[in-house]
């Protein structure tokens, strides 16, 4: 996994949790919708790299 890429499915993942934690302890809906898009993303990132990864050993 290139080391760019690992870092931002990282940091999605990341912010994706703070932002859903964040958004139930204000009892805001779409704050929580929007941190578990980001983290969703930030794991659909990471799992392509590995993919990637997978064939290039």
């Amino acid at each position: 996994m290139s080391t760019g890429e690992k870092a931002k499915a990282k940091t999605e993942q990341a912010q994706g949790k703070a932002k859903t934690v964040l958004g139930r302890t204000l009892g805001n809906e779409r704050m929580t919708a929007e941190g578990q898009a980001e983290k969703s993303t930030g794991d659909a990132r990471e799992a392509k790299e590995k993919v990637k990864d997978a064939f290039k050993g």
